[in-house]
């Protein structure tokens, strides 16, 4: 089960501008924020009309036939993992065409109160084990939701995921590679990129909600640690010096699952030296961690990272493990280059691509006649539309304002 899932989400929020004032303000920030690029210069390209038309008419098709699949009770997929909800519903809530400030419909009010009936005693929101996983993606979707009664709910989700970050050596020393990361929880609780990454993003998108609460200082993540985990999972000698690092062209700036294990396999160099390899999806995900953490665009990890993703570029797969995780690859990737303002990627061959229509016309060729899609290579769950069909509208809905 440990590799049941390599991670999961984004959101979006209503198109709009203005948000006003008051305590609602915050949330509404909060939801804005996922639209708009994370102090990176921004620069927008040239709209097109026919290509937005079309991603509405995809995300259309693909929210119509969630909104088929969801059970009575509110919940997709399994009772037991409340993220393979939160995903498709904050699909639903991230619709282009929903009306910004428009009232919930039963059927997301349901799936909204199934989420928080799994919340537990040490409020985290999970059924039966990878707490922090769940946690991270349910408090996505109550934060897009804006239920003011849900923000009780969000805060204690905060302080389940800030208790789980590990520290394995003395407490408070950066002395083992797996110090300040985070791990699906319970007995999978070492830490690993994509939980991390996955933790990192739902506290950055709460914190707002805890700026004028004094008694929740208390509850903070260390967040230094955390990017010092991360970087113990980029392969860049610069700033990791572990054993499996490679500062070869085909693996240095990207990342792997967690120190010393990458899903992408190892490579042995003209040197003799075996290296483990950098892949897509922990590599779009590092990307996100910086972003979270506020890094320095000129820092090198961060430019590293996207040097490498531009030279490894590909929509056809997920580079170094071809049709495994493709769909959770698309997500990060539509998340983490537009958080970037990255408008147009430049290849090893000195060309340059847009990405996003690049991306958005794979997905139309993938869709599938009745509006969901699927990847038939099924490892991290991958085989369950529900799921696939989630991180595709994500994508087409993070890509959408951009074009």
């Amino acid at each position: 089960m440990a590799q049941a899932f390599e991670g999961m989400p984004n959101l979006g929020l209503a198109w709009g501008d203005d948000l006003g004032d008051g305590p609602a303000m915050k949330r509404f920030t909060l939801m804005a924020m996922l639209l708009t690029t994370a102090g990176f210069p921004a620069i927008s390209p040239a709209a097109d009309v026919s290509l937005k038309l079309e991603v509405r008419r995809a995300i259309d098709r693909g929210v119509a036939w969630l909104k088929e699949e969801r059970h009575e009770s509110g919940y997709w997929s399994d009772t037991l993992y409340p993220a393979l909800t939160a995903l498709p519903l904050s699909a639903i809530l991230m619709d282009p065409s929903r009306e910004r400030g428009a009232e919930l419909s039963p059927e997301d009010t349901a799936s909204l109160d199934w989420i928080v009936s799994l919340v537990k005693r040490d409020g985290g929101i999970y059924g039966k084990g990878l707490g922090n996983y769940n946690t991270s993606v349910s408090m996505m979707a109550l934060l897009l939701a804006n239920r003011p009664e849900d923000e009780k709910v969000i805060l204690q989700a905060r302080r389940f995921l800030t208790n789980q970050q590990q520290d394995y050596g003395k407490r408070g020393e950066q002395d083992h590679p797996l110090d300040g990361g985070i791990g699906y929880g319970s007995s999978y609780a070492h830490s690993d990129l994509s939980n991390t990454h996955l933790a990192l993003e739902a506290l950055y998108y709460s914190k707002s909600l805890v700026q004028d609460k004094p008694e929740e200082a208390a509850y903070k993540l260390n967040w230094d640690a955390a990017i010092a985990f991360v970087s113990q999972c980029q392969n860049l000698p610069e700033t990791n010096s572990d054993d499996w690092v490679s500062g070869d062209s085909d693996n240095r700036g990207g990342f792997i699952y967690f120190p010393g294990d990458s899903k992408a396999g190892e490579q042995e160099l003209p040197n003799g030296k075996v290296a483990l390899r950098s892949y897509g999806s922990m590599s779009y995900a590092g990307l996100l961690s910086f972003i979270y953490a506020d890094m320095d665009p000129s820092d090198v990890r961060m430019k590293s990272v996207l040097q490498w993703l531009a030279e490894n570029y590909s929509i056809e797969e997920n580079p170094g493990m071809e049709g495994e995780g493709l769909f959770y690859y698309y997500h990060t990737m539509s998340k983490a280059l537009a958080l970037a303002g990255v408008n147009e990627l430049k290849l090893k061959d000195g060309s340059e691509v847009n990405w996003r229509a690049d991306l958005c016309k794979k997905l139309f060729d993938l869709q599938s006649r009745d509006g969901s899609w699927t990847n038939p290579t099924k490892r991290w769950w991958e085989g369950d539309p529900v799921l696939t069909t989630a991180y595709a509208l994500l994508a087409l809905e993070r890509l959408y304002p951009g074009l």
